[in-house]
């Protein structure tokens, strides 16, 4: 059985980490490059960099963050925010990053995603997907670009297959009405995605106890589960939340560094 993935979200305002609700009301929680380091050494199975700002102030990405962090961690570690070339993401990946992910650029220019997976590999590829529920749409969500500032017409579920077809290697899949409540993962949202393409899901948006990344992944079918607020405010820590995973019988890493 494949192990499940305990990725730490580190979401970058001005060279600050930073945690809001529901993409609002952000809080810095302290610096990039030293909460980092203590997630690779607590365990965590990967690190996502989002610069949250990037896309919406049009603008490239900040790569000197993006090395700094890189030279203290020995686990993937994938980037996003303002990623709207092949050469952003080459740049990116040069600055140490194992992935590129691509959400509200993707959402402009589709082909990028194609662009990327042929000059790079799919498995460097990652879609980030904010989603809203709106029942008007078919799948019942709709996909939010812009870090949750401008709606658009896509499906989530088709823009997730789409994605895949055009050859993301992964998606992460964050639900807009779970972020930052820690009140528990968008489970019916992540398993309709999962269900539904070939490449690994991450579950976004909601974690607040370690049982919610258990829900997540035996009713939401996620692959691996993203977490933020829970281990930036002390609440848990990742050998915590990896300890109870393995008691609730989930395989993941427990060998630390």
């Amino acid at each position: 059985m494949f192990q499940k993935r305990i990725v730490v979200c580190l979401d970058v305002r001005d060279g600050k980490v930073t945690k809001g609700i529901k993409f609002r009301g952000n809080v810095d929680i302290g610096d990039p490059v030293e909460l980092a380091r203590r997630y690779y050494e607590t365990g965590a199975d990967e690190l996502v960099f989002y610069d949250i700002t990037a896309s919406a102030e049009k603008r490239g990405i900040m790569l000197d963050v993006v090395r700094s962090v890189a030279a203290e961690i020995f686990i993937p570690f994938s980037v996003g925010g303002g990623i709207a070339t092949v050469e952003d993401m080459r740049a990116v990946l040069l600055a140490g990053a194992e992935k590129v992910s691509v959400n509200s650029q993707a959402v402009g220019n589709p082909g990028i995603i194609g662009e990327g997976a042929a000059r790079f590999g799919r498995q460097c590829i990652v879609l980030g997907m904010d989603a809203l529920a709106d029942g008007t749409m078919p799948s019942g969500y709709r996909v939010v670009i812009n870090g949750g500032r401008t709606p658009t017409d896509l499906d989530a579920l088709q823009w997730a297959k789409e994605a895949v077809d055009r050859g993301a290697g992964e998606i992460v899949l964050n639900s807009i009405d779970a972020d930052g409540t820690r009140d528990g993962y968008e489970c019916r949202l992540t398993r309709m995605v999962s269900e539904a393409v070939s490449v690994p899901v991450v579950a976004s948006g909601g974690a607040g106890e370690p049982r919610h990344l258990r829900e997540v992944f035996q009713t939401g079918r996620a692959d691996a589960a993203l977490v933020a607020s829970m281990v930036h405010y002390g609440t848990h820590t990742v050998p915590e939340i990896k300890e109870y995973l393995h008691g609730e019988g989930i395989p993941v890493r427990l060998r630390y560094n």
